[in-house]
């Protein structure tokens, strides 16, 4: 549960202090991060890509450990939020409600760590705006070539 809840907060907000970044404080980092999509990749394996929306919300895929098929995350309004300056990810259940600074690596790049725990990170490519969908339920049609040649 640690995994996805690092991974799935992650893909709203995370941040590392690389000598060349820029810390962004919980307004700059939604700026730059709400409503878009980024791919991202952790220090334990996990890979996946996601959006949050302006309400905090989540959806997104996630695959533990770069094994097995990516999975559906869908996290409810109010996941992401903001506690004093840094932004936390609230998940119904869990013990504690992790937190994590956010700094920016390049014009389209942030990594991001569980605050006070360097060891803890995932870093985050923005995807291009020309195809945003990370996930489907529906499996894909075959293409009419794909029909044709089976014929």
């Amino acid at each position: 549960m640690r995994s996805i809840l690092l991974a799935a907060a992650g893909i709203a907000f995370f941040g590392t202090g690389a000598a060349s970044a820029q810390t962004l404080n919980p307004d700059q980092a939604r700026a730059f991060v709400v409503g878009r999509t980024f791919a991202f990749s952790c220090f334990e394996g996990s890979t996946g890509a996601g959006r949050v929306f302006p309400d905090g919300s989540v959806i997104g895929t996630i695959t533990f450990n770069s094994q097995g098929s990516a999975r559906f995350v869908r996290l409810p309004p109010n996941t992401v939020r903001v506690r004093g300056e840094n932004v936390c990810g609230f998940v119904d259940g869990m013990t504690f409600e992790p937190c994590f600074e956010v700094v920016k690596t390049g014009a389209a790049t942030f990594r991001g760590q569980l605050a006070g725990v360097e060891t803890m990170w995932c870093d985050f490519t923005r995807l291009s705006t020309e195809n945003p969908k990370v996930a489907s339920r529906r499996k894909a049609r075959p293409s009419v070539s794909a029909e044709a040649s089976a014929e």
